[in-house]
């Protein structure tokens, strides 16, 4: 086992993070346990629990982790869009191939529940600056709608989207061929915005 001076705080929670990340790339996080993150590294639960303050915030360090890779990513892809309407796309596909490379991570994300806790500062910071990006895309795509109205076709964009990518990453669309999530998504979005 190592010691609590083996590692300083910061190098603790980076070592952590590396192997929960590491482990879900191949398993849920249903199979793991703050037990199981501390045999990993060498530590004792009680040591992790000082770090976070508990297994549940670990959990939510690795899902901020990886928000800020799908945020990073979907700034990539919306800079490199031809215009808005295309970056709207470019963002949606975005979403649904990173579901799809990161399938058990990206799953933590919307199964991991605060129990009744509020969400930390950090994390709401990062979900707004998620909706930020698509809210912003909106505004521009059409400066006369309201506040209220870019909020509701976010929500509702964003519900399409997600609906698509979590039937796909679950393999859950029950066709006799394959379909093709960024399929949906082109015609979720191109027959909402002609409408909208």
């Amino acid at each position: 086992m190592a010691r609590r001076n083996d590692h300083t705080r910061e190098e603790l929670i980076q070592l952590t993070l590396e192997h929960v990340k590491k482990f879900l790339t191949s398993h849920s996080y249903h199979e793991l346990s703050l037990r199981k993150v501390a045999a990993m590294i060498g530590y004792v639960p009680s040591t992790l629990v000082n770090v976070f303050g508990s297994y549940n915030l670990l959990l939510l360090h690795a899902v901020a982790q990886t928000l800020d890779e799908l945020i990073e990513e979907a700034r990539q892809a919306v800079s490199h869009s031809r215009d808005q309407r295309d970056a709207l796309f470019q963002l949606a596909y975005c979403y649904h191939d990173f579901a799809q490379r990161h399938t058990f991570r990206w799953q933590l994300i919307f199964e991991h529940n605060m129990n009744g806790e509020d969400l930390p500062e950090w994390q709401t910071q990062r979900i707004d600056h998620m909706t930020d990006i698509l809210e912003t895309l909106l505004k521009q795509l059409a400066p006369q709608r309201s506040a209220e109205e870019i909020t509701t076709t976010s929500r509702v964009l964003w519900a399409g989207v997600h609906g698509i990518t979590l039937l796909s990453v679950d393999d859950k669309f029950f066709a006799s061929s394959p379909i093709d999530g960024n399929e949906l998504i082109h015609n979720l979005l191109t027959h909402y915005l002609q409408a909208w």
